[in-house]
């Protein structure tokens, strides 16, 4: 059961005279405890409430097209607390923060609903036999999972729960119930890399096409790592072999399964791969083909425009981190060849606040953007990528607000999309 914080004027429910504070009991006799729920059981042409408003329990009928919402709204996104996570991974980011920051920075979760709703990989430890009833129940579809190993010891030896093992059991009966999955392996130095590698892509590519793709990436590692697992950071050298040896295993596959993460390329200087490469795209929020799609973006976008488009007067910077700072030359260089008067300052910002091998842009604080671009020329706007900002756009990591960052540089700071033909647009001044 949930309470209804609030409803919508002139909706369905508030027609049907729903109030604040009635607290949703069921749906057409069934419990409702989170959003899943609701939105499952919502989906019919009649739904009938059960309400507990005081000391009565009532009923309310609505009839409405099958996927039209009533107008409730409700105290949180999921209508309950977010599951946190039940293990202690040996290279979990979260673990790596600094001291002092939010404290929803160290909230670790490992929501299967976060899962279906935003992408978010979960482990499966969390669940149980009637989560994955629900999950299947409801067609919930797809489900991305953090693997990292399919040797049952080795996973509960990475993630520190004793369940860890036993619960890769789950992806047979999701398989089997036609849900579609994605896979995850964050990769560690020594730990499940090389022949366990090999074993965790031999054992993962028996679900395919219901697993249709697995990353891999390597482990982040900060400068904060006291009393912590010892992990070491791959060699240049030792990225390009593991390419190489995904590449080879999706040889003998069908179709390929198996992607490398960018950081693997860029890290050992290995050429990106084409367009057609990643298929659908089906792990790009895993960092899996973001470069190759970007740039595809920007080269098309670029390629559309025309003399007088060109002719723009603009003297403007991006910061970005270390390791897409040459991929972001590359291709400002390109506009700027085509457009002359159009002058673009790129500036590779090194991530002093976590340390260690962060090099990722969507990392970078605004403390460090501030120290590190005071007194550098950035022309009337700085883009920066939209990654750096929390979900709602408001905060840095570090807890700056853009604001803030402008008022210090005295610049205009601009948010750009993780996509190539906006950031044309932006810096063409087009929109």
């Amino acid at each position: 059961m949930v309470e209804i914080t609030g409803v919508f004027p002139h909706s369905r429910a508030a027609r049907a005279g729903i109030r604040e504070g009635d607290i949703l009991l069921e749906i057409n006799g069934y419990a409702i405890n989170d959003v899943l729920d609701y939105r499952f059981r919502l989906a019919e042409e009649k739904v009938i409430l059960r309400l507990h408003r005081g000391a009565d329990i009532i009923e309310v009928k609505i009839r409405k097209d099958t996927y039209d919402d009533i107008g409730l709204e409700f105290g949180t996104p999921l209508m309950d607390k977010k599951h946190r996570c039940e293990n202690g991974c040996i290279f979990c980011f979260i673990d790596q923060n600094p001291k002092g920051m939010r404290d929803t920075i160290y909230f670790k979760d490992d929501d299967s609903r976060l899962a279906f709703l935003h992408g978010n990989y979960i482990t499966l430890t969390n669940l149980r036999d009637a989560d994955i009833d629900r999950i299947i129940e409801m067609h919930i579809s797809p489900v991305n999972v953090s693997v990292h190993a399919t040797n049952p010891e080795l996973r509960v030896k990475m993630m520190k729960n004793k369940r860890a093992g036993e619960v890769l059991g789950y992806l047979d009966r999701l398989a089997d119930a036609g849900i579609t999955l994605r896979g995850q392996i964050v990769l560690c130095r020594g730990i499940n890399d090389g022949e366990e590698l090999d074993r965790s892509m031999k054992d993962l590519a028996k679900y395919y096409p219901r697993m249709d793709s697995v990353s891999i990436v390597p482990c982040g590692l900060t400068a904060h790592r006291e009393g912590l697992y010892h992990l070491e950071p791959f060699t240049a050298e030792e990225c390009a072999a593991v390419i190489r040896q995904v590449n080879a295993f999706n040889e003998i596959l069908p179709e390929r399964m198996f992607y490398a993460s960018d950081e693997f390329y860029v890290k050992s200087g290995t050429p990106l791969p084409e367009d057609e490469f990643y298929g659908e795209y089906t792990q790009i929020e895993n960092g899996v083909g973001m470069l190759t799609s970007f740039e595809r973006e920007f080269a098309f976008f670029a390629d559309t425009l025309d003399e007088e488009e060109c002719s723009v007067k603009r003297e403007v910077s991006i910061a970005t981190g270390e390791a897409a700072y040459e991929f972001m030359k590359k291709l400002t260089g390109s506009l700027t060849e085509k457009c002359p008067d159009l002058k673009i300052h790129v500036y590779p910002i090194k991530n002093n606040f976590f340390g260690g091998e962060v090099t990722v842009t969507g990392l970078l604080t605004g403390q460090d953007l501030a120290d590190q671009l005071k007194d550098k020329p950035l022309g009337d706007t700085l883009y920066l990528s939209r990654t750096t900002l929390r979900a709602e756009g408001d905060l840095f990591l570090c807890g700056m607000t853009p604001d803030e960052l402008a008022q210090t540089l005295g610049v205009n700071v601009d948010f750009v999309e993780n996509d190539g033909a906006e950031m044309v647009e932006k810096l063409m001044a087009l929109q």
